[in-house]
């Protein structure tokens, strides 16, 4: 599909998007709900609203090749994934159970369970590709050291009468079946011979004939007719698939799994065109345009200088460097304010050392204020309580989705991209990236010039004044304050240091990452993950679910409640750290169940999902191999 399409998917995602966030952020807080029932229907038309802002991001994010555009959409993608699960979550706490059935709300929205399907996003794998690929030699390379597994085969001993009792039974029925087949056939011609003699020569007309053969030949072709028009007609209503071709290659999915790969391959080469254009285009900022920002920040800092000297009689004090710098006086204040403001820092600072001492005895006044603030509240009884009802918990990533709509909107919304057919890096945009970047290095060095041109003002001041010798006193007397000032702090660093506690002993100093990876490949802990995605776990959607429930029935979970459930609790939270960071946290799946219903396959499916390792801990396989450390037996007492 065109770059086209996938714009329009994201453009309509975005729109669906934020008409979510007027609903999740109302202008005034939302009551609590005390009806459950609605509480649970609102949930669940979020969540699946959701679902299908996350496919259509999901696909976009998969196919569009513009590295710029990427980051966003990948920023709120993050975003939407971790409000689908904070919303399952929801959903969870509410009807206290993992199972949730929406047959109801899926047919007031016309859609099918096919829509509420959660998509496992293509870059789990795709930007680890080059590790899997490492890790998967390196297993490989391990596991041809060790060579095949060692099989164990019991042999079965037999004595020589037994084996000859057995050779000649096989022998005898082998001989049985021979000769009833023999019998049979004579049998059989002998039936055929005598129909024959009793029905005697044919005796049929040859127009007779003729129109029987026409007969059924015209029955045949017309059947055959028939039955191909009935093929096109289900094919045309799509009630069945057409027909592959002759060349199994040259198949509609087949087309449209190359076009997806070449995407990812010209997505990969404008990615490395994009980080060459990042430094590139800030070099050429900084030689082209970073000569006129230093000589414009020199000639605005002076300025300044000046109209605060003539504000105040002298020059003011030069913002520190963990304040901003010279950023704070493009801010739009008055030189007066200014040096106002930065004297009534140094005034707090005096004045801190003054409160340090009344501390104590504001101490003993406030406790008694808040006792009787406490009596009182205990009296009087004004205090509001919480209105009954449900109300959903605050979400970690509805700021991540509106940060991320916010820069749609400003950036790619209205944006022309009519000359950029190849969705390549936008220039512009890079410039506006790294002038700030390039401005903030320039604003660093001529701070420090500016200081230092400052200070030697100030001393040519002092010196027309004839104060020059207590300026010098005043630097020695200050830098022994300041002498002191560091004592003080290593004093404190030091006593932080004691505060912490002991640091972990690492139990393997001596080993490298690759030696432990192929000791617990050789001790059968680390195994090997056959590839098995969720799609080829098979199973249909419980259609009869919430009928049940309002029957006060618990209908057993299908095949596909269980495949959501893993891909919800097991695939998102792994294969995206910045979700993994605030979701709601799942810290273990019990997958239970009797013998071929697929948990070994669901494990499978988690760890061929997100690329992770597969560790066989179970206790037939970690018995004897890692023995604890023997205690002597006064050690408890010890």
């Amino acid at each position: 599909m065109s770059h086209s399409y996938y714009q329009k998917q994201w453009v309509q995602a975005q729109e669906s998007l934020s008409d979510l966030l007027i609903q999740e952020i109302p202008a005034e807080p939302p009551k609590p709900e005390k009806d459950r029932l609605t509480a649970f229907q609102n949930i669940a038309t979020l969540y699946i609203k959701y679902l299908q802002i996350f496919r259509k991001l999901e696909e976009c994010y998969d196919q569009i090749v513009q590295p710029q555009k990427r980051r966003v959409l990948r920023h709120v993608l993050d975003g939407v994934m971790g409000r689908v699960l904070e919303l399952k979550n929801e959903m969870v706490l509410l009807e206290f159970s993992e199972f949730h059935y929406f047959d109801d709300i899926l047919s007031d929205l016309k859609l099918t369970p096919n829509d509420i399907e959660v998509p496992i996003p293509k870059y789990f794998l795709n930007e680890r590709a080059k590790a899997l690929q490492d890790r998967e030699k390196l297993l490989g390379q391990i596991l041809a050291k060790m060579g095949p597994p060692e099989e164990t085969v019991e042999e079965v001993t037999m004595s020589t009468e037994e084996a000859v009792r057995n050779i000649q039974v096989h022998e005898r029925a082998r001989q049985g079946r021979l000769r009833a087949k023999f019998m049979r056939e004579i049998r059989l011609q002998e039936e055929r011979e005598r129909l024959a003699a009793n029905r005697g020569a044919p005796t049929l007309d040859n127009e007779l004939a003729a129109v029987r053969i026409q007969k059924i030949w015209k029955g045949y072709s017309v059947r055959k007719r028939i039955k191909k028009e009935r093929e096109d007609e289900m094919i045309f209503i799509r009630m069945t698939e057409p027909p592959l071709p002759n060349n199994s290659k040259n198949t509609p999915q087949n087309r449209a799994d190359k076009t997806a790969s070449m995407r990812r391959v010209t997505q990969a080469d404008h990615e490395r065109e994009y980080h060459k254009a990042l430094v590139t285009i800030k070099d050429k900022l900084r030689d082209v345009e970073g000569p006129d920002m230093k000589e414009t920040m020199q000639d605005q800092i002076r300025q300044w200088f000046l109209e605060c000297r003539d504000a105040t009689g002298k020059f003011p004090d030069f913002p520190p460097e963990d304040e901003g710098g010279s950023a704070l006086i493009f801010k739009e204040k008055d030189p007066a304010e200014m040096e106002a403001e930065l004297q009534g820092k140094g005034e707090e600072k005096g004045k801190k050392k003054g409160k340090k001492s009344g501390k104590k005895k504001d101490k003993k006044k406030d406790k008694k204020d808040k006792k009787g603030k406490k009596g009182k509240k205990g009296k009087g009884g004004d205090d509001e309580e919480e209105e009954p009802g449900f109300k959903m918990q605050p979400s970690n990533f509805i700021g991540t989705v509106q940060e991320s709509s916010t820069e749609y909107t400003s950036v790619w919304k209205e944006r022309n991209e009519e000359n950029n057919f190849n969705q390549k890096s936008d220039s512009e945009l890079i410039k506006e990236q790294k002038r700030i970047e390039v401005e903030t290095e320039i604003r660093s060095q001529v701070d420090e010039l500016m200081r230092q041109e400052l200070k030697n003002l100030k001393l040519a001041v002092d010196r027309e004044k004839g104060k020059g010798k207590k300026g010098k006193k005043g630097k020695k007397s200050g830098k022994k304050s300041g002498k002191k000032k560091k004592k003080k702090k290593s004093g404190k660093k030091s006593g932080k240091k004691g505060k912490k506690g002991k640091k972990e002993k690492d139990l393997t100093p001596d080993r490298t990452m690759d030696s432990l990876y192929e000791e617990l490949v050789r001790e059968g802990i680390l195994v090997r993950c056959p590839k098995f995605t969720l799609c080829d776990y098979l199973g249909d959607y419980s259609y009869l679910g919430t009928t049940l429930r309002q029957a006060d029935i618990e209908p057993m979970p299908s095949l596909s409640d269980v495949r959501q459930l893993v891909a919800l609790y097991g695939v998102l939270p792994l294969g995206s750290p910045a979700v993994h960071e605030k979701s709601p946290h799942i810290k273990s799946l019990l997958l239970a169940g009797p013998r071929g219903t697929g948990k070994r396959s669901l494990v499978h499916a988690i760890c061929s999902e997100t690329g992770a390792n597969l560790f066989d801990l179970t206790a037939g396989n970690i018995a004897g191999k890692y023995p604890a450390q023997e205690w002597p037996p006064d050690a408890a007492h010890s």
